[in-house]
């Protein structure tokens, strides 16, 4: 029989499921036009400048890339005041999470600690590697339990993560009750603050742990361009990482795994302040709208300093949804994240948020 050719693990593994797509909601329902705000994507779409730099790749595609992307460490490094050894590029930020895993958790042995209804890649992850997974129960309100999250950790801890801006509530802790956190962990046990999201936080400063790599030496950042940078479609992110660490994290990285395309698209985006610039007041500006107009129509929601907000409608959140997508609005139902009475709608257009927004209004008061 093949399961007894598989790990035990794999039996019962439930992979991640993503939303369908545009093109697969058009066929469904029958649309000529739908409205993604499902993904947290870039309201703007892909910078003209890594537009550009992409095309002028192409015609290298048939060379490998430099390993380790050593000119794109670079300019993460000189962009956000870090020296380039601290940084390790990866398909995604969700390959630096793996490679995390694999290089500092034991298989039946270590364990690693988040909160619930959190990100499902560090719990998938830690199943597939063989690593026990502990949650901790969220405060009131869903609130971020730093504290609990310190009193869970024991001697065979080797990670503990938190998602700040966090997905997919938007909630965010402040840079200096992270510290807090990471001066009280045991020897062995690494802080991971994932901040896919920072960008949108305000103000940024009192958010990020990015410029504190250096000096702690138990915490690791992660980083994206899929969402303020508006490379999801690439694959492209990155951790930085204390030096012991990304030493060794180099030398367990498959190589090339970062594409020449990508990396030209993230030196290019680096460079590109005006887009980045106009996606943080489109984000900035929608959010400040959602947050106003979703209460008036009879919604719950909670403050976020995501490029999303997270919601509850006064009736099923599954039926919202389904009727939203009737409408050619697509959002989350959070139903995978174990909270089926709400919904995760991220910032679009001012068009497109606004289309949302009179869509919902058409089935809660239509």
């Amino acid at each position: 029989m093949s399961s007894q050719r598989v790990r035990p693990e794999i039996l019962d593994f439930t992979p991640y499921v993503p939303g369908l797509t545009v093109e697969e909601i058009k066929a469904k329902y029958g649309l000529e036009h739908v409205i993604k705000l499902a993904s947290n994507e870039n309201p703007l779409g892909a910078s003209p400048l890594a537009r550009e730099a992409i095309a002028r790749a192409a015609a290298q595609a048939y060379r490998y890339p430099q390993n380790h992307s050593p000119r794109l460490c670079a300019a993460i490094g000189k962009a956000m005041g870090l020296d380039p050894a601290h940084i390790v590029c990866g398909n995604g930020s969700d390959e630096v999470i793996d490679l995390l895993f694999r290089v500092l958790a034991e298989p039946g042995k270590s364990n690693v600690i988040c909160y619930a209804h959190s990100f499902s890649m560090y719990r998938l992850t830690a199943q597939l590697c063989g690593v026990e997974y502990r949650e901790v129960p969220r405060g009131e309100d869903y609130r971020l339990p730093l504290e609990a999250l310190a009193e869970a950790v024991d001697r065979n801890t080797r990670m503990v993560f938190v998602t700040s801006p966090d997905n997919p509530t938007g909630l965010a802790a402040k840079a200096e009750e992270l510290m807090v956190l990471s001066g009280v962990l045991p020897e062995g046990a690494l802080l991971v603050v994932d901040e896919a999201y920072t960008d949108f936080t305000w103000p940024p400063e009192e958010y990020s742990m990015l410029s504190m790599v250096a000096e702690l030496k138990n915490v690791a950042v992660l980083r994206t361009f899929s969402k303020a940078y508006g490379l999801a479609g690439l694959r492209l992110g990155y951790g930085a990482l204390p030096l012991w660490l990304a030493e060794h994290v180099r030398r367990a990285r498959p190589p090339f795994t970062v594409n020449l395309m990508a990396e030209e698209a993230g030196l290019a985006v680096l460079e590109d302040d005006n887009f980045y610039s106009e996606t943080l007041e489109v984000v900035f500006q929608g959010r400040e709208l959602l947050l106003k107009r979703l209460p008036e129509l009879g919604c719950q929601v909670w403050p976020s300093q995501a490029n999303f907000v997270m919601f509850r409608p006064p009736c099923p959140a599954d039926q919202v949804c389904e009727d939203l997508l009737k409408r050619g609005v697509i959002v989350r139902h959070l139903k995978s994240f174990g909270l089926p009475d709400n919904i995760r709608v991220n910032v679009g257009t001012r068009a497109e948020t606004e289309a949302f927004l009179k869509a919902l209004e058409g089935i809660l008061h239509g």
